[in-house]
């Protein structure tokens, strides 16, 4: 009696023939050009040079990300690796920015060398930061997403200096597969071929890289010679793709997933099942995009399609993935010492912003060096510089509420408004007021804002109570969710139109052109949000305790967090209307409070709204005086000084379970 065929291959198979179904269906749209008997005609030159190169491309580049997925996530034992989640297509699409503009001739040369150096700069930064730590797997996906987001921001902010000259490449970067030749599938392929080869030479190390550091060592392997290797391959294989045919999102993270869950245990069947699966994906995927596609043409790149269905189905999986025992986030390894006289810190706090404000307004560089401005000069420059200084000072000072809110109500201390996707969140609700309605006002702009940060925070905390998901998995959302909501922005930016322009420059948290009315809404809302804080510190105290200590004194906990996450939604919307979603103050300024002993609500409340809005004038005036006359969008400057502040919270030794 023949066995019965396994419900995964059949699943698998019928995924791949409704792919096969899809590219038919273009192929009959050509059929009558083909049968015409001409020698050359239009429908054949379609055929045989777009949609035969556009099938092979995704298919090899499917299965070269499927594989190169695989590799990372067995090197560094994180189900959640895979070249977007750890910055490698980003910074890749970033170098071959760089290189376009200042070395157009090494891009000519060879563009996947160029990109493979910046993927390779990307991981290495990574680990880096997270070796010390032992790559574990939350600070390896937290560094991945600060690269990711900071390698964005900058190539946005390139494209903003540069015109149309570059906006093609973003939109290329955004995963398109539209093809006119073989050879990008030319070059994907023979690259596979090798890397399928290494794979199974490599095997050994492979195998013993899935057991802990202690048994791989006594197996006589060089552990960091072989991590290091494979990682290089997988890096190599994944900036390939990226290199012919831009940014495709979470295939790599997918396909060893569903490998598994489809019934591959094995190493070897992995090895086999993983690139398959990566193929039938992303050739189903633009099948699907070609399907949709209007009259007008594909509006949406392959890659960002990739992304909006990745990103779901990350936060479907993270309540049933194995995580590797790892150091836990839950207890703090370090305590400052709690100030005998926490007002007083505050209010020299408060005077220190005071002298910061003084100097943004009157210290700087002109065209004979530097100089303090006065009498006329001042109030020509104040009529420009106040705005921005004022809605810098006062949207860092509103992701700082934020990030202490989210914190306490989670009780997690690397939660933020930018690791938890809610600044990325508002951008898509920007995008979609933008999208429906381009002349849209502050009002509808900001109501978009908030829509899409509230969503996000919802959404994130939902899952995480649903999944009763723990601090590291909590990350895990928000990263999951920031990448679905970067592919809608990358979506509409894709339009090429003025809002995508808008976009663009919402993405590096540009402050240049702030008006006094906009600085005003900024200070109004900082207002309504910073006072129910205040008064709300009681909540604040209690909710970390958990919500049966909570209940116990007699705390309505469902009112108390569902009020602190709305104001909390707001401020991060609001903020982020201005200075983008990746500033990273949100994160630091409650971290820097209870590092100078305020460790109470209010206290670190207070010292976190002054701190935050330290650190935005600081970056404000830094973006302008360190390339002058040049200037760097607030945003991305301030996410520079995050990253740092990062890398050393990162470094940080933690305790572990006990």
């Amino acid at each position: 009696m023949a066995r019965p065929i396994p419900l995964p291959i059949l699943l698998w198979s019928g995924l791949g023939l409704f792919a096969c179904a899809l590219f038919g269906r273009k192929v009959v749209a050509q059929w009558p050009g083909l049968q015409s008997g001409q020698v050359v005609d239009l429908d054949s030159v379609i055929l045989f040079y777009g949609l035969l190169p556009r099938a092979a491309v995704a298919l090899l580049a499917g299965a070269a990300l499927g594989l190169s997925g695989l590799l990372l996530q067995r090197i560094l034992r994180n189900p959640l690796a895979e070249p977007s989640t750890l910055g490698i297509s980003a910074g890749a699409q970033l170098a071959l920015a760089l290189a376009t503009l200042y070395a157009p001739s090494i891009v000519a040369r060879s563009s996947a060398a160029v990109a493979f150096a910046g993927g390779i700069a990307a991981v290495a930064l990574i680990l880096a930061l997270t070796w010390r730590r032992g790559l574990e797997p939350v600070s390896v996906v937290l560094a991945g997403m600060m690269v990711a987001l900071t390698a964005n921001a900058a190539g946005a902010a390139l494209i903003l200096a540069n015109g149309d000259y570059l906006f093609s490449l973003f939109i290329w970067g955004g995963g398109s597969l539209v093809q006119q030749g073989w050879d990008p599938a030319i070059a994907i392929g023979w690259r596979l071929a090798l890397g399928l080869g290494a794979a199974a030479l490599l095997m050994r190390p492979l195998a013993i890289l899935g057991l802990d550091d202690v048994a791989a060592r006594g197996l006589g392997l060089s552990l960091n010679a072989s991590r290091l290797l494979l990682i290089a391959l997988a890096v190599w294989l994944a900036t390939t793709v990226v290199s012919e045919v831009g940014i495709i999102g979470f295939v790599g993270l997918a396909a060893p997933v569903l490998a598994t869950l489809s019934g591959a245990r094995s190493l070897k069947q992995k090895l086999v099942a993983a690139p398959l699966i990566g193929a039938v994906l992303l050739w189903l995927t633009d099948g699907l995009v070609q399907l949709a596609a209007g009259a007008g043409g594909e509006r949406v790149p392959t890659g960002a399609a990739t992304a909006l269905l990745g990103g779901p189905l990350l936060l479907w999986l993270l309540p049933h993935l194995r995580l590797f025992e790892w150091p836990s986030l839950e207890r703090p390894a370090h305590t400052a010492r709690r100030a005998a006289r926490p007002w007083l810190r505050i209010a020299m706090l408060g005077m220190a912003g005071i002298g910061a404000l003084a100097i943004a307004l009157l210290l700087g560089q002109g065209p004979h060096g530097w100089s303090l401005a006065s009498g006329d000069v001042l109030a020509d420059l104040v009529a420009w510089r106040l705005p921005r200084v004022v809605v810098a000072a006062a949207s860092g000072s509103m992701l700082a509420a934020a990030g202490v809110v989210i914190q306490r109500v989670t009780a997690n201390p690397l939660a933020s408004p930018e690791v938890l996707g809610i600044g990325a969140g508002a951008g898509a609700g920007l995008a979609a007021v933008l999208l429906f309605a381009g002349s849209a006002g502050l009002g509808w702009q900001l109501a978009g804002s908030t829509a899409g940060a509230l969503v996000a925070l919802v959404v994130i905390l939902v899952i995480a109570a649903r999944g009763n998901l723990g601090p590291e998995r909590l990350l895990f959302a928000g990263i999951a969710m920031n990448a679905l909501c970067s592919a809608v922005l990358a979506a509409v930016i894709a339009l090429g139109n003025a809002q995508s322009y808008r976009l663009l420059g919402w993405l590096t948290g540009s402050t240049i052109q702030v008006t006094g009315l906009e600085a005003s809404v900024v200070v109004i809302g900082l207002v309504l949000i910073t006072v129910p804080l205040l008064l709300a510190g009681r909540w604040l105290a209690i909710l970390p305790l958990g919500a049966g200590r909570a209940l116990a004194i007699g705390l309505s906990v469902r009112l108390a967090r569902n009020t602190l996450i709305l104001i909390a939604a707001f401020a991060s919307a609001l903020a982020a209307q201005f200075v983008g979603p990746l500033s990273f103050v949100g994160l630091i300024a409650p971290h820097l409070a209870r590092m100078i002993g305020l460790d109470r609500s209010r206290q670190q409340l207070a010292g976190a709204v002054i701190l935050g809005a330290l650190l935005m004038m600081l970056s404000d005036w830094l973006s302008r005086m360190i390339f002058f006359p040049y200037q760097l969008p607030v945003g991305l400057f301030a996410s520079l000084l995050g990253g740092v502040y990062l890398t050393l919270l990162l470094g940080r030794g933690v305790q572990r379970r006990g």
